[in-house]
């Protein structure tokens, strides 16, 4: 249980001791966020979110986020409208500096006039970069629609005007108002005792901060909403963005639980209704979803649409009318138990990370409610009638006085006229069948009584020829699946591009039981996850659950890996859903960028694949095909099966011998490909688009998995990223050439790449480029310094360490190292692994890799023609 105490200064202290893991969280949530804002300091609440890692009296730039990488951690902060977090997760044994760095930015800030314009700059790159993301657009017309006078119309993020306008004196006065102990709550969760908690805030935060605190001003209310909002604009995008948002209540109002758990009824995973009506049945969208926003403040209940622009008028019909259908009619008892279920569960899913049981203390105890206002939402939640639910949908849910926004491609014959009709046509929507819950047959699945996890681990072979590797973890009632086969787009050619990638989605389609809504409502009662994913190197099946449904989950899983049946029905979906999203490619510059660099990079390999597919491949592949690779490629024999979580080995042993069972399964041979040739010049690969920012992926031939200087390539990697490392002081600190920029280090079962990514404004362009080189010429030429080098060493143990928290985690790890013929590793060997590479390792593999004559460049954006060699 947690535990709030207050320092002499009134600072708020929350610690809940958590010891899975040897990791601590700490994070200070400061009660202020954008909607504090005065109109001209619009983006001022998130400047000070950049400013406070820029400096303090004692620690220089870069020198905040290096002492914390350098123990293994990570920091990093957000900002939202009612509140600004500031947030460090590193191995408990260096606890103490989590407090020091985190106490140093918060109270002793420099806010140097130089960084304060080099920070504005690098914040204007960050508006740009929203810009170029429609959905950012999307959401900012909802607000700027669906308030008035209220802070919430403007963007956390601020305008560019008013960012660029701001002075150090303005940032000093919002930091002195702001910034005192009275304002902060500090949450610390995982491997600490209380008593050290306790100590150590006192130490760090504890005493006069010399900040008077003033509570805040009154936020400008917003006045009743009277009639509809509309506005469609015409934009630069593949597919209709769509919101309809209707005014909701703020945070401490008792008609929260039920609002949330009606969007998740309604129109929240793939068994809301929903999703199982507009986008399964009529195939009306891409994608559908509910959420129920209640901030501080009065917010939104929004629904949310992307879909092709000729199916507006009858999507938004079948939509508005099946969510509003809940004024009308009470739900289903038996959804609502499982919506309730599903709720229960997320409490326990959030505790497998200390930085998830962090978050959800802090947004508690820096809230309305308080500490204990999780254990009352918890309990409302419970209480849930259908009639509570019809209630609150007559009394929040009008179409009288909702908004409706878009962004349309050009052309869209859709007007706003027609918007307003569907808006009035909602009032008294014609009648609509609700979609029945499709539950397994009985004695398709046994249900287990639960166990208790005993015994050691296991690594063993079963008599299908399946590898099945078993950790038991008993902390958690949770248990995750992760099964593997070698194989992904390494198998496809240009012919069968995105087969994995289909495969992936239409597994858990169907099984010889179940049919796919049968599979998602079996889910929901195993309040449960289960997917499937491809890689280059890889396709993985993952499954979550609570661990008392150990067997039914089991054979759901099995069934589906081993047994899908793939309905044509499913797979005709599916190829439609996976078009539609190759058809939205551009809308993501930096993920088009990444795809140029591979096919620049890859000239022969299947490495040059874009994994999702393309339109002629996707939609020349068959049922049949696909059933065939499957029963190649996807036999027992080649399964790799890692089981983590609270459960007995033995009784998962018993399970994957009964559900694994494939006697005499073939074996296919794995295939042998053929070498890539180096480049022997450099290559580039452009896009021109019309987008704010100019998004590069440059980079070098890499290593495999299983080349011994793997080790030395991440250690590489690591000393030029992350908020210490060499790209982000030297190109976003020093020069402010982008928001968003790293490095990457990709194996495969054969080389991967070593490259560097930046988004940047067009007339930025060669300064960064020629900046990244003047990096990467350094590491190649010099040898790194023992503090850079202790710095990335603990950096890649620490990440590897808070990374491996969730079961899923591990789980996945295990099956993929297993899977590629690797040594299946502890923590404690990786980290002997990474703690022994050497400074002159790192320089020789940067030497070996990092040739600049043999380069690949992608690049998306305005001008980026220019960037090609010049014909001979």
């Amino acid at each position: 249980m947690p535990t709030l105490f207050t320092l002499s200064n009134g600072l708020t202290v929350v610690h809940e001791a958590h010891h899975a893991a040897p990791v601590v969280a700490v994070q200070c949530w400061v009660k202020v966020g954008s909607a504090d804002e005065r109109e001209d300091e619009a983006g001022l609440a998130h400047l000070h979110e950049h400013m406070l890692f820029k400096g303090t009296a004692t620690r220089g730039p870069g020198e905040i986020a290096a002492a914390i990488e350098a123990s293994g951690g990570h920091i990093n902060a957000w900002t939202s409208f009612d509140q600004t977090v500031y947030h460090v997760v590193l191995a408990s044994r260096f606890a103490r500096m989590g407090f020091d760095v985190l106490s140093d930015a918060l109270r002793r800030s420099a806010f140097d006039a130089g960084e304060l314009e080099r920070e504005i700059e690098v914040v204007c790159e960050e508006i740009k970069r929203s810009a170029d993301t429609p959905a950012r657009r999307a959401s900012r017309e909802l607000y700027d629609v669906s308030f008035t006078t209220h802070p919430y119309r403007r963007p956390v993020i601020g305008w560019e005007g008013t960012v660029r306008s701001f002075t150090r004196e303005k940032v000093l006065g919002f930091y002195a108002r702001h910034y005192a102990p009275e304002n902060i709550v500090l949450v610390v969760t995982g491997d600490l005792t209380e008593a050290d908690t306790r100590a150590l805030s006192e130490q760090y935060f504890g005493g006069d901060w010399q900040r008077p605190w003033v509570t805040h001003p009154p936020r400008p209310g917003e006045p009743p909403r009277e009639g509809n909002r509309v506005r469609l604009k015409s934009d630069d995008v593949k597919e209709a963005i769509v919101h309809v948002g209707f005014p909701l209540c703020a945070v401490d109002h008792p008609d929260v639980p039920a609002l949330d758990v009606l969007a998740m009824l309604v129109g929240q995973g793939d068994s809301s209704r929903l999703a199982l009506e507009v986008k399964r049945r009529r195939q009306l969208v891409r994608s559908v979803h509910c959420s129920s926003y209640t901030p501080e403040d009065p917010g939104l209940f929004t629904l949310s649409l992307t879909l092709q622009p000729e199916k507006l008028t009858e999507a938004l019909d079948a939509s508005l009318a099946l969510l509003l259908h809940a004024r009308s009619h009470p739900v289903d008892e038996g959804e609502l138990a499982t919506v309730k279920a599903l709720v229960e569960a997320e409490g326990i899913y959030q505790r497998e990370t200390v930085q998830g049981l962090a978050e959800k203390l802090g947004y508690h105890a820096s809230g309305k409610g308080g500490l204990e206002a999780d254990a009352t939402y918890r309990a409302a939640v419970a209480a849930l009638t259908p009639a509570d639910l019809q209630r609150v949908a007559q009394a929040w849910l009008r179409p009288e006085v909702a908004s409706l926004t878009a962004l349309l491609p050009a052309g869209t014959a859709f007007t706003e006229d027609d918007a307003r009709a569907v808006l009035a046509r909602a009032h008294a929507p014609a009648s609509v069948t609700v979609p029945a819950r499709k539950l397994a047959p009985d004695g398709a699945h046994t249900r287990s009584a639960g166990a208790s996890a005993s015994g050691q681990p296991l690594d063993l072979r079963l008599s299908s020829g399946a590898r099945l590797i078993v950790r038991p973890e008993p902390g958690i009632p949770l248990v995750a699946l992760r099964g593997a086969f070698v194989g992904g787009s390494r198998l496809e050619a240009d012919e069968t591009c995105g087969l994995h990638h289909l495969l992936a989605r239409t597994l858990t389609r169907g099984t010889p039981t179940l049919d796919a809504e049968q599979v998602s409502h079996t889910l929901d009662d195993l309040a449960g996850s289960l997917s499937a994913a491809a890689g280059r190197n890889s396709l993985s099946v993952r499954a979550e659950f609570l661990s008392r449904h150990l067997q039914r989950g089991f054979r759901l899983f099995s069934d589906v890996t081993l047994r899908p049946t793939l309905p044509p029905a499913e797979l005709e979906r599916e190829q439609q859903l996976v078009l539609q999203d190759i058809s939205t490619r551009d809308d993501k510059p930096s993920g088009l960028a990444f795809h140029l660099f591979h096919q620049a990079l890859f000239e022969r390999h299947p490495y040059r694949l874009q994994v999702g597919g393309e339109a002629d491949s996707i939609s020349a592949l068959t049922r049949e095909a696909l059933l065939a690779h499957h029963a190649r490629w996807m036999t027992p024999s080649r399964l790799t099966l890692a089981v983590v979580g609270d459960v007995d080995p033995r009784e998962v042993v018993d399970l994957a011998e009964e559900c694994l069972a494939a006697p005499n399964a073939p074996h296919a041979p794995e295939p042998t490909l053929a070498d890539e040739p180096a480049p022997t010049s450099p290559r580039v690969k452009v896009r021109e688009l019309p987008r704010a920012q100019v998004h590069l992926v440059y980079g070098f031939r890499g290593v495999t998995m299983r080349d011994p200087r793997r080790r030395a390539l991440e250690v590489l990697s690591t000393v030029l990223s992350g908020q210490g490392g060499r790209l982000f002081v030297e190109l976003r600190d020093k020069k402010s050439l982008a928001y968003s920029l790293s490095s990457y280090s990709v194996e495969g079962l054969e080389p991967g790449y070593f490259a560097v990514y930046i988004g940047t404004s067009p007339e930025k362009v060669p300064e960064a480029l020629s900046g990244i080189r003047a990096e990467l010429q350094k590491v190649r030429d010099g040898r790194i310094s023992q503090a850079e080098l202790d710095r990335a060493r603990h950096h890649l143990v620490g990440a590897h360490e808070i990374g491996l928290q969730r079961n899923g985690a591990r789980a996945g790890l295990l099956a993929l190292e297993a899977a590629y013929g690797l040594p299946v590793q502890d923590v404690k060997a990786f980290a002997e692994e990474v703690m022994a590479v050497t400074a002159d390792e790192v320089r020789a593999v940067a030497e070996a890799l990092i040739t600049f004559d043999r380069s690949a460049l992608g690049a998306v954006g305005r001008g980026v023609e220019s960037l090609l060699p010049a014909p001979r």
